[in-house]
């Protein structure tokens, strides 16, 4: 019997036992509800506002249509309804035993948000706070003024880094709770962004675009059907229900950094409608670094050189140009019988970048660049109740067909000075101009069916296929290599939740993993010969997650997963470039376990929040990015199984907001990253490096912020906002610290302080908008990996409309 005979038997005895659960439960007492409506001035519906009795911590949301159930305790109640955007709709009303009672509500435009991270009221924002799950959720709508980009907001949650290696368009990874890179998986709307393109990096993308983001730590919901081991990013987007939207921006700052974005759309009362997203990122990334200068003793092709790595001379970025642009085009309808939502969308993007250091600073380049476009049509359907009363089904397709080229065939080289010397053979790190055609196709399939708000059985599948073929264009003739990269995935997840009420709820699920691999497997050092290698991985993953009201507003959560990653396509094929990959990786396996507790309470115009949680990540096969020679002085980057690796850690997050003009907190994160190998494979002999902190990963860090507003500020309906905001790096090795010295700079990526401020000046309720930004103000050195330098002091303006 195969792993898919196999699997496919199992889900069918899962099922049948689900089916006999539902038919245990399916009587039920006579209930006393409130229902009906939940509309806007125009008449459309909106779909997950949160309705609940004010003082108890039960509630519900609206679905597609508008409509909601919300069971009640007989008696008189205060009844609210929340939204993002909209004020709080509150009435008294009395419900008798048994009793039915019908409200429509119609809810009034807010212009702004106060919090940040929204953790008192019952909007859309909490209520993914209020899972067995840990997650954060942040309220992207309250830094539209701002020039920010979604890396940015990441950045405020506490055990999340953002690191870059550079400037804007820079390569980005999010460290979550000590994992980065791959370990971290990024989603738009519950859509996988595995292939998507350089463009919608997550340091790319404008805050703009998104409603709110979601972060899960450690273990994931079925319904995202990945394999991620650190957590997940969820970009929550806009879904307006107006019949006519447009939201459109531009700043200016230094480096020449210009961005821009414009979102407009309209929904006719047929439930046709359309939508139109394009956003752009320029800059020069012309700030300045420290770094050793190569000195050129001559200027003939092989002169020779040196260079004082004791030396540090501060110098400017001369080729590190990077733009990209994108639009997002979707029509479809929504609100329909048949269908809550059905779109189809086309995306097309572009991307140029300059190259200028290696993986290293010490290395600079003159003339290596980086450029390609991508096209991706999609659709997207969604349906709550369908053919019976709640089974929600919801299915996306999206094909991606990139082009990347690579450029190396400089004749020169350069140092950081900017002067440039003839090669006696072209190709600044490897001669090379490669074209390579990536096909990416991805699909997901959920099912929920719920039981009386307390049962909800989960289905997921996410199927994904990758094809890419490389073509050198060095010589009169194009030749395409004859070995081309595949991949073939397919992660499958079953789920179940009991909510009996609102004390307590629990989830558990099993997921089922399967990859297949085949590219070109070097057969010796020089990396001159390759066959072609093939290899299938399959096997299965579990985990429970649970939460537990210890008093109204305390909430403890506790989850534990033995969950895989299957290396990604990036750590098995590279990046065509500076980066070799290994198709031989063998997937991460994980024990993890979480536990949360936070409180909130309100007093009047005060409100406090405090969360805690611990972290404990117990890996094998973990896959790690190691720094390589090349020779002549070169570097390079590779990924290998680095064995056995133990993570512990907190975190810490406290906010008071005092009325509707302050809000003040911050986040505290120790993470340690250690080397559990005790000895050398196939050995007895000690690894010197055990019980270490893997290198080049920070293990303590925080942030802060305090937000002022000023209502009616000089008119009725104007708002001054002024914010403050700090993050904090503690130094941590570069390299092994059982290696190195940890007292010389060149060992250690020195601790970092930066401040930054902003302020803006929202009109007419937010209709026109202006903000300034300083970031950096201190102009501190800031670092990540590998000790590559990030930008000084900058200053930024914006200028915003939303109609």
């Amino acid at each position: 019997m195969n792993p898919s005979q196999s699997l496919g038997i199992r889900l069918t005895h899962i099922f049948f036992f689900f089916f006999f659960i539902q038919f245990l439960f399916a009587q039920q007492v006579r209930e006393s509800a409130i229902r009906g409506t939940v509309k806007d001035k125009e008449g459309n519906p909106i779909e997950f506002a949160t309705i609940y009795i004010k003082g108890e911590s039960s509630g519900t949301q609206s679905d597609a249509k508008g409509n909601y159930y919300l069971p009640v305790t007989p008696g008189r109640r205060t009844f609210c309804v929340q939204f993002m955007g909209y004020e709080t709709y509150e009435r008294q009303v009395e419900v008798k035993p048994g009793e039915k009672v019908t409200i429509a509500v119609t809810l009034d435009e807010r212009r702004y948000d106060l919090q940040e991270v929204v953790i008192q009221s019952k909007s859309g924002v909490q209520r993914v706070n209020e899972t067995a799950y840990n997650v954060v959720a942040l309220d992207a709508t309250s830094r539209y003024n701002s020039t920010a980009d979604l890396s940015d907001m990441l950045n405020k949650v506490s055990g999340v880094r953002i690191r870059e290696t550079g400037g804007v368009g820079s390569d980005m990874q999010v460290m979550l709770d000590g994992f980065s890179g791959k370990h971290v998986k990024v989603f738009i709307d519950g859509v996988p962004q595995e292939g998507v393109g350089e463009s919608f990096g997550l340091n790319n993308i404008p805050v703009n675009y998104a409603e709110r983001i979601e972060v899960y730590k450690g273990v994931v919901p079925v319904v995202f059907g990945t394999d991620a081991i650190g957590g997940v990013i969820n970009i929550v987007t806009k879904k307006n229900t107006k019949k006519w939207h447009l939201d459109a921006s531009y700043s200016y700052g230094s480096f020449n950094t210009h961005k821009s974005y414009v979102n407009f759309g309209q929904t006719f009362n047929n439930g046709l409608t359309y939508e139109i997203n394009a956003f752009q990122n320029y800059s020069d990334n012309s700030y300045y670094v420290d770094t050793p200068v190569e000195e050129f003793l001559s200027l003939k092709p092989g002169g020779g050189s040196k260079i004082n790595s004791k030396k540090i001379e501060r110098v400017k970025r001369f080729h590190d140009t990077y733009h990209n642009e994108a639009v997002i085009g979707k029509v479809g309808v929504v609100n329909k019988k048949w269908a809550d939502r059905l779109l189809f969308g086309v995306t097309y993007a572009q991307m140029y970048k300059d190259i200028q250091t290696g993986v290293v600073q010490d290395v600079v380049f003159g003339g290596k660049y980086e450029k390609g476009h991508t096209v991706m049509p999609s659709m997207e359907y969604r349906k709550q109740d369908l053919l019976l009363e709640g089974l929600d089904v919801t299915f996306t397709a999206n094909y991606n067909k990139g082009i990347t080229h690579n450029v190396d065939t400089s004749s020169y080289e350069y140092n950081w000075y900017g002067i440039k010397r003839p090669l006696n053979m072209p190709g600044e790190q490897s001669y090379h101009h490669l074209r390579w055609n990536n096909n990416n196709w991805n699909g997901t399939f959920t099912v929920n069916y719920h039981i009386k708000d307390i049962h909800t059985f989960t289905f997921n599948n996410v199927m994904n296929s990758f094809y890419r073929s490389a073509t050198s264009l060095l010589g009169p003739e194009a030749e395409t290599y004859s070995i081309p990269n595949e991949t073939q995935k397919n992660i499958s997840g079953l789920s179940y939740r009991l909510m009996p009420g609102d004390k307590w709820n629990v989830a558990a699920f099993g997921k089922y993993y399967y990859q297949f691999v085949s590219g070109p497997l070097a057969t010796s050092d020089r990396q001159d010969d390759f066959v072609k290698a093939t290899r299938t991985v399959s096997t299965t993953g579990y985990g429970i997650a649970g939460t537990y009201f210890i008093l109204k507003n305390l909430q403890s959560k506790l989850s534990y997963e033995k969950v895989y990653r299957l290396p990604s396509n990036r750590e098995m094929f590279g990046d065509g470039d500076m980066e070799s990959g290994d198709v031989s990786l063998k997937p991460e396996n994980s024990n993890n376990i979480n536990f949360n507790i936070s409180f909130g309470e309100t007093f009047g115009e005060h409100s406090f929040y405090a969360e805690g949680g611990v972290i404990y990540r117990d890996i094998k096969d973990y896959i790690y990015r190691v720094i390589t020679g090349l020779g002549g002085g070169k570097s390079g980057a590779t990924y290998i199984n680095h064995g056995k690796v133990l993570t512990k850690g907190y975190t810490l997050t406290a906010r008071y907001d005092f009325s509707n003009w302050l809000s003040l907190g911050g986040n505290f994160t120790e993470i340690n990253t250690r080397n559990n190998v005790k000895t050398y494979a196939n050995s007895d002999a000690a690894n010197l490096t055990y019980g270490a902190r893997m290198p080049n990963v920070p293990y303590l860090f925080a942030n802060s912020d305090v937000t002022f507003y000023w209502h009616d500020f000089g008119r009725k309906d104007n708002m001054l906002t002024a914010v403050y905001d700090n993050f904090y790096v503690k130094s941590f090795p570069r390299f092994s610290e059982a290696l190195g010295n940890q007292a010389e700079s060149e060992f250690v990526v020195p601790t970092q302080f930066s401040h930054n401020v902003s302020v803006s000046y929202s009109m007419q309720g937010g209709r026109y908008n202006l903000s300034f930004e300083c970031q950096n103000i201190t102009d501190a050195k800031l670092y990540d990996n590998f000790k590559l330098q990030k930008a000084g002091r900058a200053f930024y303006g914006k200028v915003r409309i939303s109609l």
